[in-house]
């Protein structure tokens, strides 16, 4: 960046030039004046006070920063609606043929049409309107007060003071008619009571005008959101909580174990006195907004885009909400005409009882006109027996021996023929032996469930076995020697001895085969048994 002094300096100029920066900003030497003789304000730091280098500027100024673009022929005036500019005597040649002016044709004529025109009357010429042309800039075009008069606001300031003007009016004949019927009664209150009768009344004319509006109450709970914050997350502005007279929803209920209230997001899904009256309940959660208002609509219209996208329709709720909600209209459209159309269908083949159009008590009842006689048994003597209707299907047709048709029987959740008790269809009647049979049978295997019942529930004898020494059986009829069972031990113990030191081992050692009942009692006696916590003090 460059201007007309940035040309080189010396280091005595550039000292200069500081000191006189310094000074002018200390408000001790003159500001610095521009090419129109303006002054520049010495604060301007020098980014923005000098000028690209392509605009050669030979004297510092701040035109660089200006709109280069500013075009004097743009404007930001309007039409002057209404305007008249010329009225005429006479009709003047290519004039509205219509009214006379000389602005517009026939065709643009925005006055009523006449019977006989201006053009042939030659009275009652219309003025001419005043033709502007604008050429708007870009703010211009786009002003959405562009041409709005501010004075038209005073009819909005004085139709608000009429209604103001009005309502004091009405209370003031309504606090007039009050007292009025208080001095017509006959009976009349105490000093006191009328007193405070007279100060309620002049209280309540002076509320009525101060009372909040029930729907600028509503808006006290209302939440704008905004959503994409830097952490992800939305955050709520709260216009205005709620109505500081009401309790908090987390004063509700103190229990810990009630319902939970998110202290971030304000909310608190579940109903804090679900056990309360409905009746008496200003909150029950902010579940309950799901269930009320357009949710439940939202919701249907979800499901239905779910089931046509299933079904191979192209349809997204998200990404066509249009075209979706345009769907589940003429889904419901359809959906009413053919419940319609069924319900014409169903009266058109079976009547409809609630309306009038009732047939005639002959077919209701079967009343006919026709004479039928019967002698004393029965039969018919004259005329001709009533037909009964018979169906499609066959009746009381008996098959193998049955006397009865299927299913003329129930029970234990079964169908069977009530002649022999049977429930296997098609089965050859079995009469009254079948019956008994099966009876005799099912009491048969009663008898048997209840032996065997009765055998599980006794308890089993157990036998007594007779045990030696260790535990191994003995048989009833033995009978051992007590002297041969001494030596039986005695040469046990020195076989035990044997084994022991080998030592002691004899070279002359004659083996017999024969092993006698006292032998297996000492051996069974001297045997060692690891599971045995004692053997240790048996050994020693």
């Amino acid at each position: 960046m460059a201007t007309a002094s940035s040309a080189f300096k010396s280091r005595e100029d550039h000292r200069k030039q500081l000191e006189l920066e310094e000074a002018r900003k200390a408000g001790l030497a003159p500001a610095e004046l521009d090419e129109d003789g303006k002054e520049i304000n010495p604060h301007i730091p020098q980014y923005m006070s000098s000028a690209p280098w392509y605009l050669n500027a030979e004297r510092p100024s701040l035109k660089h920063q200006r709109n280069w673009k500013t075009d004097a022929n743009y404007t930001k005036d309007w039409y002057d609606r209404g305007k008249k500019v010329f009225q005429a005597d006479k009709y003047r040649k290519g004039a509205c043929t219509n009214c006379g002016a000389m602005t517009h044709d026939a065709k643009m004529c925005m006055d009523r049409p006449r019977k006989l025109g201006a053009k042939y009357t030659n009275k009652f010429i219309a003025p001419d309107e005043k033709i502007e042309t604008f050429e708007l800039d870009f703010d211009g075009k786009r002003d959405r007060w562009n041409g709005y008069d501010a004075s038209t606001y005073s009819r909005v300031i004085d139709s608000y003071e009429m209604r103001d003007e009005a309502r004091r009016k009405y209370q003031k004949e309504q606090q007039l008619k009050k007292l009025e019927e208080k001095n017509s009664s006959l009976q009349l209150p105490a000093d006191k009571d009328s007193d405070e009768d007279e100060d309620e009344d002049k209280d309540g004319g002076e509320v009525d005008e101060a009372k909040v509006d029930e729907s600028q109450q509503m808006d006290f709970a209302k939440v704008e959101k905004r959503v994409r914050t830097t952490g992800g997350g939305s955050t709520g502005t709260v216009r205005n909580l709620r109505i500081r007279e009401d309790t908090a929803k987390y004063l509700l209920n103190l229990d810990v174990n009630s319902a939970y209230y998110d202290p971030k997001t304000r909310s608190m899904r579940e109903d804090p006195l679900p056990d309360s009256n409905p009746n008496e309940k200003f909150y029950e959660g902010d579940n309950q907004n799901r269930t009320s208002g357009q949710a439940q609509e939202f919701k249907q219209l979800n499901i239905h885009a779910w089931e046509a996208f299933e079904k191979g329709q192209d349809i997204h709720l998200q990404a066509a909400p249009s075209q979706a909600e345009l769907l589940h209209r003429e889904f419901k459209v359809k959906k009413d005409k053919l419940k319609i159309q069924t319900k014409q269908d169903i009266m058109d083949t079976y009547g409809n009882a609630a309306s009038g159009d009732m047939p005639p008590m002959e077919l209701l009842l079967g009343q006919t006109e026709h004479q039928v006689e019967y002698d004393r048994a029965g039969r018919i003597i004259k005329g001709q027996e009533k037909a009964v209707p018979k169906s499609k299907y066959e009746e009381d047709v008996f098959i193998n021996n049955h006397t009865t048709v299927w299913g003329s029987w129930w029970k234990d959740h079964q169908w069977g023929y009530k002649c022999c008790k049977q429930f296997i269809r098609n089965s050859y009647c079995t009469g009254q032996a079948g019956i008994d049979a099966a009876e005799a049978s099912a009491d048969l295997m009663r008898a048997n469930i209840e032996r065997k019942e009765a055998i599980e529930d006794k308890p089993q004898a157990k036998e007594e076995k007779n045990l030696a020494t260790w535990g191994s059986e003995v048989a009833d009829d033995l009978v051992l020697d007590k002297k041969k069972l001494k030596d039986a031990l005695k040469k046990e113990d020195e076989r035990l001895r044997e084994e022991k030191d080998e030592r002691k081992r004899k070279y002359n050692v004659t083996y017999s085969n024969e092993v006698t009942q006292e032998d297996m009692e000492a051996y069974r006696m001297k045997k060692v048994h690891f599971d045995d916590p004692m053997k240790e003090f048996l050994k020693s």
